[in-house]
C-alpha cells in the first residue's frame, strides 16, 4: 500500500538544524512532485517547499528561503528537508506530500519544536 513515512523531527534550540526525511513506498515515486508542508497550532497548513519529480525545480515559501533546502533521491525513494538557522516560528508538524495530478498522498507528520 501507499506509504510516506517522515522521520528526523525533534526539539532544537534557535539557530540549530534538523534534517527531515520522507521514505516513500507503494507508488511510482519518480513520477511525483514532492512537497513539504507544515502546520503550527491554530494555523492553516502551509506549503514550505516543492521539488519537481526530477529534482530540477525547487521552490520555497519566503519565510524559509536561504535556510531550508529540499532534495530527493529517486533511487532511494526519499525526499529530504534540510533546515538550518531554525527559528521558534518554524515550530510545527511537518508533513510530506506526494502529488501527481489527480493523485496525492500524505505522510503522518513529524513534530519540529524550536525553543530555548
Amino acid at each position: 500500500q501507499v506509504q510516506l513515512v517522515e522521520s528526523g523531527g525533534g526539539s532544537v534550540q534557535p539557530g540549530g538544524s534538523l534534517r527531515l526525511s520522507c521514505a516513500a513506498s507503494g507508488f511510482s515515486f519518480s513520477m511525483y512532485n514532492m512537497n513539504w508542508y507544515r502546520q503550527a497550532p491554530g494555523k492553516e497548513r502551509e506549503l514550505v517547499a516543492f521539488i519537481s519529480n526530477t529534482g530540477s525545480r525547487t521552490t520555497y515559501v519566503e519565510s524559509v528561503k536561504g535556510r531550508f533546502t529540499i532534495s530527493r533521491d529517486n533511487a532511494r525513494r526519499t525526499v529530504f528537508l534540510q533546515m538550518n538557522s531554525l527559528k521558534p516560528e518554524d515550530t510545527a508538524v511537518y508533513y510530506c506530500n506526494a502529488a501527481w495530478h489527480p493523485e496525492e498522498h500524505w505522510g503522518q507528520g513529524t513534530q519540529v519544536t524550536v525553543s530555548s
